[in-house]
């Protein structure tokens, strides 16, 4: 039997895991973090973060790019793809700037992006607007069904006439904004911050190219995306 993710409450302070084999990261990230009252575990290498995964899950991770024995694109991807885990907010930490790094860490469902050097205050910030945006989400109906299109958002599953509809993070995450006020427009800008938050390096043509791919999967369904010519795209019947 899956345990149940236990989210952050006002009797409860969030938990975060940071996976740095930075020394010195570790620190500066972990004693600003528990300043503001979160529990913090910290990680120097992948193996020693995957073991902990099989206690207490984390309400948020911090996850360095470049580890000495993994990839933290590939345990992103672990994470997204693991049933317990798959709903745990990721932010990227990393030194590396490069934006074919940084859009793909995004495309895998990474939740924000940091680089190095970074403020302290700038990533306490960012750790509590992401943790709000999960509460937020807890808070929120756990399925919707609009036409033919179910979303799961508990599950993270898409159906069109009850069939399961293999979509990417990022397309779901699109569906579960549009759904989150059927009938509403939400413009492109509006979208990228639901998806990023802050980070700029995603142009908002990236919008339509999602949202293509996107009902070319839902087939019969397709047609409840609706594009409002310069405003943005409603999901309704």
């Amino acid at each position: 039997m899956e345990h149940e993710i236990l989210r952050p409450g006002p009797l409860r302070a969030p938990l975060v895991a940071v996976v740095d084999d930075d020394p010195d990261i570790l620190e500066l990230v972990s004693v600003h973090l528990k300043r503001t009252g979160m529990k913090v575990r910290e990680f120097a290498d992948a193996e020693s973060f995957y073991r902990a995964l099989s206690g207490e899950v984390p309400d948020l991770v911090l996850l360095d790019l470049m580890l000495p024995d993994a990839d933290g694109i590939e345990i992103c991807k672990f994470l997204r793809g693991h049933s317990r885990l798959s709903s745990v907010p990721v932010i990227m930490l990393t030194a590396r700037a490069d934006e074919v790094d940084r859009v793909l860490g995004l495309e895998i469902g990474a939740d924000d992006y940091i680089t190095k050097p970074f403020s302290p205050k700038e990533l306490v910030a960012r750790v509590k607007a992401v943790l709000r945006r999960v509460e937020q989400k807890a808070a929120a109906p756990q399925a919707v069904e609009i036409g033919l299109l179910g979303i799961d958002l508990k599950r993270h599953l898409v159906t069109v006439a009850g069939m399961p509809v293999d979509v990417t993070p990022v397309e779901f995450r699109i569906l579960e904004i549009l759904s989150s006020r059927a009938g509403w427009v939400f413009s492109r800008e509006k979208i990228l911050d639901y998806l990023w938050g802050h980070d700029k390096i995603v142009l908002e043509r990236t919008v339509d190219v999602h949202i293509r791919h996107l009902r070319e999967k839902l087939g019969g369904a397709a047609q409840l995306i609706k594009n409002v010519r310069g405003a943005g795209y409603k999901l309704e019947p």
